[in-house]
């Protein structure tokens, strides 16, 4: 399970540096148009990423294909919430309206689904016993 945990902390980082970024860059600008980009950037990609990697760092848990859900449903999902987030607030490129929302809602849902993948994963893991 170490390798869900590395991936998720380091995609965590990869979310808390552009997020950092953005916050330097409004700063610096003065201009506070990727504000809510720059929140969601921090919040589901930092934050979130990040105490799920602790979660797969500190629970012993098994293998199984609820697992491999929610791995790549954070992932995917948080890359595409903020990268159409991005796309629909701060329109970078001449894409059709369509595609945003594609990407936008799309990765909102496939995030959505992550955390619900979560929940019953907590649910279900039972802690092992330890020897007192």
């Amino acid at each position: 399970m170490n390798h869900y945990s590395q991936t998720l902390l380091r995609f965590s980082a990869l979310f808390g540096l552009i997020g950092a970024i953005l916050g330097a860059h409004m700063a610096g600008s003065g201009s506070y148009a990727f504000r809510p980009v720059h929140a969601h950037i921090l919040v589901v990609g930092w934050l979130s990423l990040f105490a799920w990697a602790v979660y797969y760092k500190v629970f012993q848990t098994t293998e199984t294909m609820l697992i491999k859900l929610h791995f790549w449903s954070a992932i995917i999902g948080s890359s595409g919430l903020t990268i159409g987030m991005w796309l629909f607030m701060v329109k970078p490129f001449e894409i059709p309206k369509a595609v945003e929302l594609i990407v936008y809602i799309g990765g909102g849902v496939i995030l959505l689904l992550s955390y619900v993948f979560f929940f019953i994963l907590t649910l279900l893991n039972r802690p092992e016993k330890t020897e007192a």
